[in-house]
């Protein structure tokens, strides 16, 4: 596994239990030991004690926030109500569910979610290749025959050079910008922008639901003596009052995009389109090839550049 995986695995299992052990005596509590868990335990075990400290402090700081919004999360409507911790599984996240730990009472119909991220801001990490249909898998509406016909000669080319030589590298294509980055993202930008005028309302709306997740969730984000908590309340389903308890803050409804107004390159780059869409949103899309050597895909690095105004954000400071 790489370093990244397993700092943000960790990080996941630190979440987990110290929401365990500052509930538990509060109210019922179980930890769901699926093999999520068995491997996030491990990546946690692998640091030393001090470094397990940090994880635990920010996941703590995080806890402290989150009960005096959810006030579900601490009140039960009868004893067999327990509350249950559970990690989510990675195949989750590719039916567009971002959420890692996740924490549910079955009685009352309630589940809240935290997608947890360590030092790192990225929403989404998608592939682009001639086997592809990127419209058909992010926005339900397919891409059109012109799309695959102007990046099937460049994949194609990709295809051949790695079925010549599996250890071709890709700094061995002269210009390779020229020659594969800006016909694919020329491509894309056309196509997206195809789709958008075709299916205005649901090409912005889904195009966001796919990238930033189709259910509400906080994010936790572990920085260097800081946790910043955002909330993504895209359905209204966070936040909620148990029965005449209130949480002790409002978390505003996101509103989701209805067009999508431009896409462009990102100055003086020949990698990056930026993507803006009503209501604030904005969308960074970095191409990129995932491994030194050739082969016929490409990666692309998507963030998030802004957010709604109206995007709850919360920055508390660990020592």
């Amino acid at each position: 596994m790489a370093s990244q995986t397993i700092n943000g695995k960790a990080f996941e299992y630190a979440l987990l239990i110290e929401f365990y052990e500052c509930l538990k005596t509060i109210t019922d509590v179980s930890i769901s030991k699926n093999e999520p868990y068995k491997t996030a335990k491990e990546c946690f075990d692998s640091f030393n004690e001090s470094e397990q400290d940090t994880f635990r402090i920010t996941a703590n700081a995080s806890f402290n926030f989150l009960i005096d919004i959810e006030p579900r999360l601490t009140n039960s409507i009868h004893k067999d109500d327990v509350l249950l911790l559970e990690l989510a599984s990675d195949q989750a996240g590719q039916t567009g569910d971002v959420r890692d730990v996740l924490m549910m009472r079955s009685s009352q119909k309630w589940q809240i979610g935290i997608s947890a991220k360590n030092n790192h801001r990225a929403v989404k990490h998608s592939r682009l290749s001639n086997k592809i249909n990127f419209g058909e898998k992010w926005l339900g509406i397919s891409c059109s025959d012109n799309y695959f016909n102007e990046i099937n000669p460049i994949f194609d080319m990709l295809s051949d050079l790695k079925s010549k030589d599996k250890s071709t590298k890709w700094t061995s294509i002269k210009n390779m910008h020229q020659v594969v980055y800006l016909p694919i993202l020329d491509a894309f930008r056309k196509e997206l922008l195809r789709l958008s005028r075709e299916h205005p309302n649901t090409v912005a709306e889904n195009l966001v639901q796919y990238l930033i997740g189709n259910q509400d969730f906080y994010k936790v984000i572990k920085g260097n003596k800081k946790v910043e908590i955002q909330a993504y309340n895209l359905h209204g389903t966070l936040n909620l009052p148990f029965e005449k308890v209130k949480p002790k803050a409002k978390i505003p409804k996101l509103k989701l995009p209805t067009r999508l107004i431009e896409i462009v390159y990102q100055e003086n780059s020949t990698t990056t389109l930026l993507v803006s869409l009503n209501e604030g949103w904005q969308i960074s899309f970095r191409i990129h090839n995932a491994s030194s050597r050739v082969e016929p895909s490409l990666k692309f690095d998507i963030n998030l550049v802004s957010a709604p105004h109206t995007l709850f954000t919360n920055h508390i400071f660990v020592n």
